[in-house]
């Protein structure tokens, strides 16, 4: 049976369906030769609604809505001001202040996409000016909004608690020490590679220009007070404090910056529920493939033929970054969140392995195999943004890759980069 839903799967994939179709399609074809017929179809009807029930996945059209109104307004030009006064006069700091950027719109949206277009459109011109090179350039926005997917809110944390049953406080919580590695990582790189091709240095900013700028980021800096602060100090649940941010966005770009009007808030709540609806389709539909796949023993058979029960932990995660890294170069990361995480929930409950743990690794390497080609959704992403040509967009990738899996590789033999401040919260 698994043999013949996944030739049926690839072959829909082939024919350019896009990936509900191959997944519904092979689940409904495993219901029938798993109950031989469709006598209790309802079952299947069931597991997928079940799919989009959990409360917390509330919190995923709520950071959806708050990314979108703050990428149409001044937020995200306010914190790349902010950033920019304070380093971007060092070398290479025009760089370092687009990924630092980066972070802290990632903070902001939890978005992949929304901090590529953010704080890729502005950053980009004024780094190409400045005597950057524009594959370096492109895969530096494209990667560095990678970190945006492990600093919470991370709408991938969200889809994998759900899945998985783990706390996504605690998911968040421990996104920000890989984040900051990367982003630190990243800016390392960033200095090594303006001093090696000479690109000149920015004006330094003065006192007063950097206090006027730290003074006009304080209003979207309190995104991620409210989502950390909230959270951890007990105020918000994790859904509550995505409500908290579409409420806060709503203020700051309609009433305080006044850069949106009423009409904008149709279109803008028009496009979150186009997206919006893809996602839960998504979800809905790769729960109910989840089970059928747990119902035919099909995780514990894949996992079996592959000896992974023997590897013991480092084998057991390492055999997840790298099945996860490698699909998403292919796939969207949601549905390989929703396909793969059931797969390989019995070898981590063997192993013994932390869940939040296994979430960071599985967050990280979705966010690296979505920038890494051929097929990463991000890069389609900056095509489609930049109006660049695919290798031109890919062409500086590799470095950056190195760098994320170096980061990956470092978490998995050093776990508590990720569980330090997590332990710390929840001790």
């Amino acid at each position: 049976m698994a043999l013949i839903m996944l030739v049926l799967m690839i072959t829909l994939l082939l024919l350019g369906f896009p990936m509900m179709i191959p997944l519904i399609v092979a689940a409904i074809v495993g219901f029938y030769m798993s109950f031989d017929g469709f006598g209790q179809m309802n079952t299947l009807i069931q597991q997928l609604l079940g799919g989009i029930r959990p409360a917390a996945l509330i919190a995923v059209p709520m950071f959806i809505l708050a990314a979108d109104i703050m990428t149409r307004g001044h937020s995200a030009q306010r914190l790349i001001n902010m950033v920019m006064a304070f380093i971007g006069h060092i070398r290479g700091g025009l760089a370092v202040s687009t990924a630092a950027s980066c972070t802290l719109f990632g903070a902001v949206s939890g978005s992949t996409q929304a901090t590529v277009v953010a704080i890729g459109s502005p950053l980009r011109p004024r780094m190409l000016k400045a005597g950057y090179k524009d594959p370096f350039t492109l895969a530096l926005i494209i990667n560095s909004s990678d970190i945006a997917f492990l600093i919470p809110p991370s709408i991938g944390m969200i889809l994998y608690g759900v899945i998985s049953g783990t706390s996504i406080g605690e998911l968040f919580i421990a996104g920000i020490g890989p984040g900051l590695l990367i982003l630190l990582l990243f800016s390392i790189y960033c200095v090594i590679y303006a001093t090696i091709k000479g690109v000149p240095t920015e004006p330094k900013a003065t006192w007063k220009e950097k206090l006027i700028a730290l003074k006009e980021a304080l209003w979207p800096l309190g995104f991620p007070a409210i989502i950390v602060g909230g959270i951890y100090g007990g105020v918000f649940s994790p859904t509550e404090a995505a409500a908290a941010c579409v409420l806060y966005a709503i203020i700051l770009e309609f009433i305080v910056f006044r850069t949106l009007k009423l009409i904008d808030l149709y279109k803008i709540a028009k496009s979150t529920g186009l997206v919006t609806a893809v996602v839960f389709i998504l979800v809905a539909v790769g729960n109910g493939f989840s089970w059928i796949i747990s119902f035919a023993q099909i995780p514990q058979a894949v996992i079996g033929s592959l000896g992974i029960h023997e590897a013991g932990y480092a084998g057991v995660l390492i055999a997840i970054a790298v099945a996860f890294f490698i699909a998403c170069m292919f796939v969207d990361p949601i549905v390989v969140i929703l396909v793969l995480t059931p797969i390989f929930a019995p070898a981590v409950a063997s192993a013994g392995i932390d869940p939040v743990l296994v979430g960071v690794i599985i967050t990280l390497m979705v966010a690296i195999g979505s920038a890494t080609p051929p097929f990463g959704c991000d890069i389609f992403t900056a095509i489609a943004i930049f109006k660049r040509p695919y290798w031109e967009v890919i062409r500086g990738t590799p470095p950056f890759v190195i760098i994320l899996v170096f980061a990956a590789a470092l978490i998995m033999m050093f776990p508590q980069i990720a569980l330090f401040l997590r332990d710390m919260a929840y001790s």
